[in-house]
């Protein structure tokens, strides 16, 4: 029976020698890595009174049937859409320019803030404002264009999860780009 209490006291220790090893490390901070196609950029050709290039990751989609020229651009990997809505202006151009100021301003009660970059293109005869909007708020990203005289297009990105702005903001930077590159590009057809 001694020989056996030895034994066991000899592996015993014998196991916490060899276990003894390097100094254990917490892990390091991770980062979560995203990575998102290079845009490749197709001009979109409508029977509108636009046109414009769109993102190649993105899926051109009609957006309603009764809204003639409203239309979707769905980028199903980064759960977001971007919805572009047309206007003809009748002398209504106030109007469209304030509910299109007013559907930013909606989020203004969850957002950390909102950046108002104003757009003019003389040549292409293109005024509109392009706005950034950081913090939760459900759309980061809008802008209108208009001519002033015959036509205003809209557009706003979604994403389709709650609205999470240090997780969605990768991909929200990924769409400005995008929208940016769309209100660059969008040219009248008159």
């Amino acid at each position: 029976m001694k020989k056996k209490g030895v034994k066991f006291f000899l592996g015993i220790t014998m196991l916490m020698l060899l276990s003894c090893g390097s100094e254990i490390l917490p892990k390091p901070e991770g980062m979560l890595r995203l990575s998102y196609p290079t845009p490749e950029y197709k001009e979109v050709s409508l029977s509108c009174a636009y046109s414009f290039e769109k993102n190649e990751f993105s899926e051109f989609k009609r957006a309603r049937r009764n809204k003639k020229c409203w239309y979707n651009l769905d980028y199903k990997k980064l759960k977001a859409t971007i919805y572009l809505s047309y206007f003809e202006v009748n002398n209504n151009l106030d109007s469209l320019l304030r509910d299109a100021q007013n559907l930013t301003q909606e989020h203004v009660v969850k957002a950390d803030g909102i950046i108002q970059t104003p757009y003019v293109n003389e040549e292409n005869k293109k005024y509109g404002m392009f706005y950034e909007v950081s913090g939760n708020a459900a759309s980061q990203s809008q802008f209108y264009v208009t001519d002033s005289v015959s036509h205003f297009v809209v557009g706003s990105v979604y994403f389709k999860v709650k609205p999470n702005y240090d997780s969605i903001l990768p991909a929200a930077n990924y769409l400005r780009n995008d929208m940016r590159h769309l209100m660059e590009t969008l040219r009248w057809k008159d």
